[in-house]
C-alpha cells in the first residue's frame, strides 16, 4: 500500500538525484557550462577575494644593478549573499488515498509533480541567469483600470502561463501581489491576471512572487551601473565589462572586434556567445549568405549550437532583442551552501499537512549566487542589428532581369 512515508522515501532517494541534475546541467546551457562550488561559503555570505591585474615583481636590470621590488598580486574582496531558492510541490490527501492501492497510479502522480516543479524552475533559473538580480519581469507599459483583467507590459519573454507575480508601483510599493498568470499574449505583449482590483500605472513593475531583489547575481547585475559584489565601480573601474551600445551587425566581423577588445584589455578569452533569437537568425543569414557550412557543436547538458570559431553561439529567449554576450565562462562560479536539497523538518519529515487543508507539500531549496571573477573579461553587445544585407543581391537582380 501507498503511503505518505513511500512518497517521502521515493522523493528523498529517487527524484531528488534526478532533478538536482536536471537543473543543475539541463535547465540552461549558459548554467551548465558554469562550475558549481561549495567553497567561499562564510555564514550566510560568499566572500572571496578576487585578483585583478597582474603581478608586480617583474623587471630587467643591469648585471649588477638592483633587483625589481617585489609587487604581488592584487587582489579585492567580493561579498555578497547567499539567495534563497525555492520551489514547492503539493499533493492533495484525497490524491494520495485514491491511488494508494495503486502502485502505479501514484508513480505517475508524483512524477507529474515533478516535472511540473522541474518546469518551472527550469524556466526560472535560466531567467535569473540573464537577470539583474532584482526579479524584474516586465514594465507595465499602459495604464490599466481596476476592472481590467489584464495588462500591457513592455516585454513579455520572461512571463509565462501559471506564474504567480506581485505587482509595485512606481513609487515601489506592493500594489498587488498574488496574482497568477492565466495567459500571455506574446504579439501584443498583454498579460491576463484576473480581476485586478487596482488601477495599474504605467510604469509598475511584475515581479515573481516574493523575489523581489532576492534573486541570484544574473548577467544583467554585472553588466549594469550600481554597486557590484560590495564593491563601488567608481573606485574600481576593471568591474565595469566591456559594453558596446552602437549599432552593429551579427557577423564575424563585429564578434571578432569585441574578442580582440577584451583580450587586449583583459587577456580574457571567450569560449561562450549568448544572444537572443533575433541576433542568432541574423548570424546565420550572414553564414548563409558567405559560407557554405554552417558548423553545429553539441554542448554539456545535451544542448546544441551554432559556432564561431568553434566557441558556441547559443540563444535564449530571456535576452532582450538586439543584445548579445560574449563571455569567459571560466571567470564565473556558482557558489552555494550545498546542493538542491529537500526542506526537512525536526522529524525529518519532508512532506508536511498545510495547517487546515487536506493537502501535503514539500519544499526544494538551494542557497547560492552567481560570481563572476573578471566583470572586465566579458562584453555585451547591446544594439545589433536585425538584419543582414545580402552582397549578391544586385547581381542577382541583374541575372533574373536578363532572363
Amino acid at each position: 500500500m501507498v503511503t505518505i512515508k513511500n512518497a517521502e522515501n521515493a522523493l528523498k532517494s529517487v527524484y531528488l538525484g534526478v532533478i538536482a541534475n536536471q537543473l543543475n546541467t539541463k535547465a540552461n546551457p549558459l548554467l551548465a557550462k558554469i562550475k558549481q562550488t561549495d567553497s567561499n561559503i562564510w555564514g550566510k555570505d560568499i566572500i572571496k577575494l578576487a585578483p585583478f591585474g597582474i603581478n608586480g615583481g617583474i623587471g630587467a636590470g643591469t648585471e649588477t644593478g638592483a633587483l625589481p621590488t617585489p609587487a604581488g598580486n592584487s587582489y579585492v574582496q567580493f561579498k555578497t549573499a547567499l539567495k534563497n531558492l525555492f520551489g514547492r510541490i503539493e499533493i492533495s490527501d484525497k490524491a494520495v488515498r485514491a491511488s494508494s492501492n495503486a502502485g502505479g497510479a501514484f508513480v505517475n502522480l508524483l512524477a507529474d509533480e515533478m516535472e511540473g516543479r522541474v518546469k518551472a524552475s527550469t524556466f526560472n533559473l535560466g531567467r535569473m541567469v540573464y537577470g539583474d538580480g532584482t526579479g524584474l519581469l516586465a514594465e507595465v507599459a499602459t495604464e490599466a483600470s481596476a476592472e481590467s483583467t489584464s495588462i500591457v507590459v513592455d516585454d513579455a519573454r520572461n512571463l509565462i502561463e501559471g506564474m504567480v507575480v506581485d505587482i509595485f508601483d512606481t513609487e515601489g510599493n506592493v500594489l498587488v501581489s498574488g496574482k497568477r498568470v492565466t495567459y500571455v499574449d506574446r504579439q501584443t505583449k498583454t498579460v491576463y491576471l484576473g480581476i485586478i482590483s487596482k488601477v495599474v500605472p504605467q510604469g509598475a513593475k511584475l515581479y515573481v512572487q516574493g523575489s523581489k531583489d532576492n534573486e541570484i547575481t544574473g548577467l544583467e547585475a554585472i553588466f549594469g551601473n550600481g554597486n557590484l559584489y560590495g564593491l563601488n565601480r567608481t573606485d574600481y573601474p576593471w568591474l565595469n565589462p566591456y559594453v558596446n551600445n552602437a549599432s552593429v551587425p551579427m557577423d564575424d566581423v563585429t564578434l571578432q572586434t569585441t574578442i580582440d577588445a577584451i583580450e587586449d584589455k583583459a587577456g580574457s578569452e571567450v569560449d561562450f556567445i549568448a544572444c537572443s533569437r533575433g541576433a542568432r537568425k541574423a548570424y546565420q543569414q550572414y553564414l548563409t549568405y558567405y559560407r557554405r557550412n554552417i558548423d553545429v557543436a553539441e554542448l554539456a547538458g545535451g544542448f546544441k549550437a551554432i559556432t564561431f570559431n568553434g566557441i558556441p553561439v547559443v540563444a535564449d529567449r530571456f535576452i532582450k532583442e538586439g543584445t548579445a554576450y560574449l563571455l569567459n565562462t571560466k571567470d564565473f562560479a556558482l557558489h552555494q551552501l550545498c546542493d538542491w536539497q529537500w526542506l526537512e523538518g525536526e522529524d525529518g519529515k519532508i512532506l508536511k499537512q498545510n495547517p487546515g487543508f487536506p493537502s501535503y507539500t514539500a519544499t526544494l531549496v538551494k542557497y547560492a549566487d552567481l560570481i563572476c571573477d573578471r566583470p572586465l573579461g566579458q562584453a555585451k553587445l547591446s544594439n545589433i542589428s536585425g538584419t543582414i544585407s545580402n552582397p549578391y543581391a544586385e547581381i542577382i537582380t541583374a541575372i533574373e532581369a536578363k532572363e
